[in-house]
Order: structure tokens, then sequence, then C-alpha cells
């Protein structure tokens, strides 16, 4: 049986949480006033939200190739094959240029576009966990999981516009008019897509919205119940109604026990403080 390493990024899952599974975590660049910081290693979620709310100039970054390739030299030297997970090709450029450098390994590492981040891209993190428990090759975890592309989608509320605008996601006239009516929209990723889903005026009208939109997504995948479903929450970090938005999650959906986790900081970024969602993900049946 191969030996299989498992390698993804921070736009899923913390460097603490993916030490603990035995995976091998790359941290996601970000550019503050000119100065690069990586996330976990001279970059704390604390930091990271001290700069955002002073305003200061937040962009996204890749991880350098040298990096990315000095980490899978230095795992091919104890392991057989990489099974490399990063964001969704959808939201980061990074895993377009995975592809490009596996292209140098032949055939011993396989880049998975899991088309996902934050929560759903940890579950497919845990997942491939659970491939290489059963002997399953990097080859065919990646088909597995690239198969599963359409059986999650995640739904956030975005408490201020303000950071939309700063990205260039939405004009700074819709900006203006959408603070004035208090408007909070709700973004949907699914598959490799970061759209609009609905605008409301409020928290609970927007849990609501967001509840009708996780029941749609299970009737489209076939699952309703717990064993065949994965449900994620997921908050900007600090804010502070994470375990009562849990516990709604638990109320609407009886006998669901959720998952939580704070949003990753490169989505925070666009984001902005005070955001909060969902996402329901099929699970594997091994």
């Amino acid at each position: 049986m191969k030996k299989v390493a498992i390698v993804t990024d921070t736009s899923g899952i913390t460097m603490e949480a993916a030490e603990k599974l035995g995976v091998f975590v790359i941290p996601m660049p970000f550019t503050i006033d000119g100065v690069e910081y990586l996330e976990g290693v001279n970059l704390s979620k604390e930091e990271f939200y001290e700069k955002l709310n002073s305003d200061a100039d937040i962009s996204t970054s890749q991880p350098a190739a040298g990096e990315v390739m000095d980490l899978w030299d230095k795992l091919l030297e104890e392991y057989d094959e990489i099974i490399h997970i990063p964001i969704s090709s959808g939201l980061s450029g990074s895993c377009a240029n995975a592809f490009t450098y596996a292209q140098d390994y032949d055939g011993k590492v396989q880049v998975v576009d899991a088309q996902r981040v934050s929560v759903p891209q940890r579950a497919s993190v845990e997942d491939a966990v659970n491939l290489v428990k059963e002997g399953k090759t990097a080859q065919e975890i990646k088909e597995i999981l690239e198969n599963e592309q359409q059986n999650s989608s995640i739904y956030v509320m975005v408490e201020t516009l303000k950071h939309l605008k700063k990205g260039g996601r939405i004009t700074p006239a819709a900006a203006a008019i959408g603070t004035v009516l208090r408007i909070k929209p709700i973004l949907q990723i699914h598959g490799k897509q970061l759209d609009a889903y609905a605008k409301v005026r409020s928290m609970a009208k927007g849990k609501q919205t967001i509840f009708k939109a996780l029941e749609q997504e299970m009737e489209r995948m076939g699952v309703s119940a717990p064993e065949d479903v994965r449900l994620q929450a997921a908050c900007s970090y600090g804010y502070e109604g994470k375990e009562q938005w849990v516990r709604d999650l638990e109320e609407h959906f009886p006998g669901f026990q959720v998952e939580y986790d704070d949003l990753p900081l490169n989505l925070t970024c666009h984001i902005g403080p005070g955001g909060m969602g969902a996402a329901v993900t099929k699970r594997l049946k091994f």
C-alpha cells in the first residue's frame, strides 16, 4: 500500500487542526499596508482583525511556488504520493498554479479542485484522511473528491458592505445605497462561484433565509438525515453570536450536530467582521 501525504492550506483549516489530523498545511499569505504576512506564522487572527478594523490596506495573495514545491519535495522523501487540496479554483489562482507545479512530479502529486473553501474545504480534507486510511491512492482520492464538487454549498450573511466595496465586489454606489437601507447581503459559495444570493434587512430574516437555502440544498442533493449530511456553521472571528447561531441551527434542524469553525481570514478579508453563515455538505460513505 502506498504511503500518501495530504496537503491543504489555511483557507479551510487552521494549522493547529491540521496537525491534529496529521495533514500538512500551507499558510495563505496577505499583504497588509505593503508588508507580507503568513496566516498562523507571523499573523494571528487577533492581529488580522485589529488591522482589518483599523482600515488597513489588506489584500490576499497566493503561496509562493518555492514554498509549495519545497514542501512537496520534503514530503516525497518519506511518502510515495501527495494529495493536495487547495482553495477552490473559482476563488484563487493558487489551485491553477498547483496544477502547473504538479506537472513536474510524474503523477506523484495529485491536485484536487474540490471547489470548496472554509468548513466544506475542511470536510474534503477530513474525507481524504479517511480515504487514505482505506488504502486509496492519491489518484483515486482525487477522483472521489472531485466527483463531490457539487455536493456542498455555503451561505454567508455580511454585516457591512464596506469590505465588499473595498475589494471591488460591489460598486461604491451600491454600497452607499445598501448602507442607507441597512441591507445585509447573503452570499452563496457553490462550486467555483461566489454570488449574491439574497438581500435582507435584519438578522432574524437573514437566519430564516439561510435555513431555507440549506433545506433546498439538501433536497437538491437528495439527502436529509443527519447521517447523510454535514451541517456546519462559520462566523467571522470574534463574532459574538456564534454560540447562539449554532443553537439556532440545531433547533431548526433537530437531530443534527452542528460543526463550527471561524471563517478563514482570506474570505473574511472581503466579508469583514460580523459575517456569519452555514454550509451543508453531503457526507461521503466509507
